[in-house]
């Protein structure tokens, strides 16, 4: 199945100083959604941001916000990220227990669920759980911090997941060392969302070499 393929800018790496003015910069730019990580110190080492942050996005921008949980017992913040403005949720397979619940308790609330999984969490261990989820996030790093070396052993990974998925209208995002060398690496292997940070918000070119990169999947793809 084609699928859209979608650049979600990742705020972990913009100004804050300069947050509102660095995600309309983005969305003009052509960013298909914004890309929010929350992390708490405990699941992973660092401490980032949390509703507030999301409320502030969303008064500065109508796009999709993906916010990705990298904590601890998501279920109990998952209704103040939807009152955020929040579009999807996606939770970590590694701190959910009670995955099936938690994934319900996300469509409850009106907004898209995801599951995401690090590097090394096989791709097999999603097969019961795929029918309940919009989104399937492959770490490509380690998560907790941006800026990190982009994992090439997860391109398996991420033809597995996509080979699982099918048919099914199920987004597959990377996150961690996406730019535009490895953009069309990830794309080729199955994936469709491309989560950047530093190579957006850090980069001399922007959004513009991200862009390209996926230009030049999609040329490769008719050749």
């Amino acid at each position: 199945m084609n699928q859209t393929i979608k650049i979600a800018p990742s705020v972990l790496s913009a100004d804050f100083a300069q947050l509102g003015a660095e995600v309309q910069r983005v969305a003009s730019a052509g960013a298909q959604q914004i890309h929010i990580d929350v992390m708490d110190g405990r699941f992973v080492p660092n401490i980032t941001m949390g509703p507030l942050i999301v409320e502030a996005i969303r008064r500065v921008t109508d796009l999709p916000l993906d916010v990705h949980l990298m904590i601890v017992e998501p279920e109990k913040h998952l209704a103040a990220f939807a009152e955020a403005g929040a579009t999807a949720l996606t939770v970590h397979l590694e701190t959910c227990p009670h995955l099936h619940r938690t994934l319900q308790q996300i469509r409850d609330l009106g907004l898209q669920a995801g599951v995401a999984i690090n590097p090394h969490t096989p791709a097999t261990h999603l097969s019961e759980i795929l029918h309940m989820v919009d989104i399937v996030l492959v770490m490509t790093v380690n998560p907790g911090f941006g800026g990190q070396q982009f994992i090439a052993e997860m391109l398996p990974k991420i033809r597995a997941v996509r080979q699982m998925v099918g048919v099914r209208p199920v987004d597959i995002g990377v996150d961690g060392g996406i730019d535009a060398t490895t953009a069309p690496q990830a794309l080729k292997a199955g994936a469709n969302v491309l989560i950047a940070g530093n190579a957006i918000f850090k980069h001399v070119d922007g959004m513009a070499a991200i862009q390209g990169a996926v230009e030049q999947y999609r040329r490769s793809r008719t050749i």
